[in-house]
Parts: structure tokens; sequence; C-alpha cells
């Protein structure tokens, strides 16, 4: 068995340059070393999958890329994350206008209580991506429509809450808002964890087509998820990166027993 820190990093297979380069991270939780020397990158147009044991630090690494540990108290890193070829902890980089590169779906949907159009318009009036009202309306129609929502909601926009939607249509609802950034990349934190399989399979067939104009990481508990719409997977085992390859390979013939014995079951 391979030492945890030294990542197998199979071909990624990818024409184009990565959009994300993430170079030996470490992180610490005061004096717990939640992250060891992970390293990966990240392609346009593609869906990477995060796996692992609960704890393992999938959550972790995912926060790292917009920047979503900086108010954490206690939380030290090193290494270096590149977006774009720039250092995301440069002192250039405003963190505000960083993260609006990034829509965030968590596992638990999470809309504001108010109406469907406010929910989705809150980004675009926050950042001033839209010149007037027909702009605004327009850019929430397209949010809803890419998040598949749109023919569920458009006849009464202004007045359902959001908070008053299926758990489903709810996910989909903050998937719409994530997008309302016109973001480059979609974080989703076990984006299905707490919906039913019927909504669990609307969601994966969304990501499937918004990975024609975004990037999408995931984290998921469910092998067979990872199996359905990732083109890769990084398998996470206490705070390393131990594996990452193509969907197919990870599953089918992964160099760490680790990986093949949490596929299987026989842990997690």
């Amino acid at each position: 068995m391979r030492d945890q820190t030294q990542t197998i990093h199979h071909p990624a297979q990818r024409n184009s340059p990565p959009i994300i380069e993430v170079d030996r991270v470490n992180l610490w939780y005061g004096d717990t070393h939640a992250l060891k020397d992970v390293s990966f990158d990240l392609h346009p147009q593609e869906i990477l999958a995060f796996i692992g044991p609960s704890g393992c630090g999938k959550s972790t690494a995912l926060k790292c890329l917009n920047r979503m540990h900086d108010d954490t108290r206690g939380v030290r890193i090193t290494g270096t994350i590149r977006m774009d070829g720039a250092d995301i902890q440069g002192a250039d980089i405003d963190p505000p206008l960083h993260r609006r590169k990034f829509g965030w779906v968590a596992q638990k949907p999470n809309p504001f209580p108010t109406t469907v159009f406010e929910n989705v318009a809150y980004a675009a009036r926050l950042h001033g991506l839209t010149a007037s009202k027909a702009d605004l309306a327009a850019h929430v129609e397209d949010c809803l429509r890419r998040a598949m929502l749109w023919d569920e909601v458009k006849d009464d926009l202004h007045g359902i809450a959001g908070t008053d939607l299926s758990g489903g249509q709810q996910q989909r609802l903050c998937i719409a808002r994530a997008l309302g950034t016109k973001p480059d990349v979609l974080l989703m934190d076990e984006p299905t964890g707490s919906i039913d399989p019927i909504a669990t399979a609307r969601i994966e067939e969304l990501m499937l087509t918004l990975r024609q104009d975004h990037s999408v990481v995931i984290v998921t508990h469910s092998m067979m998820q990872a199996r359905r719409i990732a083109d890769r997977v990084a398998y996470f085992h206490l705070g390393a990166l131990v594996e990452i390859g193509p969907t197919e390979l990870m599953f089918e013939s992964p160099r760490d027993r680790r990986v093949a014995d949490f596929i299987a079951g026989k842990f997690g």
C-alpha cells in the first residue's frame, strides 16, 4: 500500500488547460491537520467527484477553492491554488470577486424566505450584473430555465415563496440562485443528500447539462452517483487525496487498495 500522502494521478485526458490548479495544499484547524499535500487540477466542462469516508477532507477541500475558510477561526493553509493562472491568495485578489466565480449548492436546500424571483435575482442585484428591470427579469428566467425549474414556477414567480416548493424544487431553485452570479465553477456539497430518488435523478440530469458551460465539483457519498455523472473521481482518505483519475478506471481498476475497498463497501 502506498503512503497516503503520495497521490496516484491518472492522466486527465483533457485537451484544454485546467481552470484550477491545486498544488500541495495543507490545511489545519488549530492543531488538526485536515488536508495533507492535496494536489489536483480541474478542467473546463468536467464533473469532478470527491469521494471517501466521512471526515476525510472532501468538503474541506471543496471550500478551499472559493476561499470559504477565510473567516474560519484557527484555520491555517499552505500550498497554492491557481485559477486561470493566478494565485487565489494573491494580494491582488479581491475575495468577494473571486467567490463570484463560484456557485455553491449545499446538501440541504436553503432557499431564502422570499419569492422565487427574489431568490434568483439576489446575486444579480448585489453584484450589479444587470442594467435594467427587463435585463434582470431575463436573467432570472434564464437561470430558472437552466435549472429546469422555469415551467413549474413561471406563473407565480412573485407570489410563491422558495420555501413553499417541494424539496427537489427547492434544490433546483438553489442551483438557479447559484447560477445567478454567472459562475465559472459550481461547487456542490452532497446536493442530493436530503432529497428523494426522483428529485435526485433530476438534479443529476441537470448537472450533466450544466457541464456544457461550467466545471462542476461535487462531494458525494453515493458511489453510483459518482459513476453515473462524474468524468473523474478523486478519493480522499484521512485528509489526503489518495488517487484521482477517470471514473471508469477508478471504479474498475484503482491502483490503491483503499479505493477498491471503499468502492466495494468494505468501510466508510
